[in-house]
């Protein structure tokens, strides 16, 4: 059956890049990338009119959105009837340094996905994300672990959010200064910003004669943190967007 899913994300005035607009971009090849690339999100939502914004790990699952955290955390309490939310995931990639104060700047690669968050309560929808919590970052990891307890399953809450409307923005210019200041005998550069895996290190509690399993292998020092994602998301879900 042809997926007839539409290349983009609605746009309106909640996800329309305004500053840069030249920046933004609305199709979801690119919204899903730099998701499925980052392990990290932040969460804003209003609780009694106070702003907060939490860090968490979170995965997707097509235009789905799941992240996880105590059953008695202050965000997920107030998430689980449904309130709108904000998840905003970024790549930072340069500092650059230029001709004036005001066109220092920095590369980045960034997604803000909107959309109405709820607290997952079938029992199966929950078993299946807490599988994939795992599994999108480790590969077929969780058929190796001993199976999580009854109280711990009640004891992590799980929430979804549909993506609504996305936008992505982007900046990968590097030094951009007025045409006149080329010419001014200052110094100016771009510095790259990689986020790098070191040599992984074994539990020392571990038993003898328990090695490294191949599905591991990725997670291997000097590779990028934002492939070894995108590669695992790859493997986790093979049926792709």
């Amino acid at each position: 059956m042809p997926d007839t899913a539409p290349s983009t994300y609605p746009v309106d005035r909640v996800n329309q890049v305004k500053r840069c607009h030249d920046r933004g971009s609305y199709d979801r090849a690119t919204v899903h990338r730099l998701l499925d690339s980052a392990a990290l999100a932040h969460v804003a939502y209003v609780v009694d009119g106070q702003p907060f914004c939490t860090p968490t790990l979170f995965w997707r699952d097509g235009t789905r959105l799941y992240w996880h955290g105590s059953s008695a955390s202050r965000m997920l309490r107030n998430l689980s009837t449904g309130e709108p939310a904000c998840l905003t995931v970024t790549h930072f990639d340069s500092l650059v340094l230029a001709r004036s104060g005001f066109h220092h700047s920095a590369d980045y690669r960034s997604v803000m996905a909107f959309g109405t968050a709820r607290l997952v309560t079938d029992p199966a929808e929950k078993a299946d994300a807490l599988t994939k919590m795992v599994d999108r970052l480790f590969p077929a990891r969780t058929g190796t672990l001993r199976q999580s307890t009854a109280q711990e399953i009640k004891a992590t809450a799980v929430i979804v959010m549909e993506i609504e409307r996305a936008s992505a923005k982007i900046r990968a210019k590097g030094v951009s200064d007025d045409e006149p200041d080329y010419a001014l005998p200052i110094y100016a550069e771009r510095v790259p910003v990689l986020t790098v895996l070191g040599q992984p290190e074994p539990c020392a509690r571990m038993p003898e004669g328990i090695r490294r399993p191949d599905t591991l292998s990725g997670y291997t020092a000097g590779r990028l943190l934002e492939d070894v994602l995108a590669d695992a998301y790859a493997a986790t879900y093979p049926a792709g967007d």
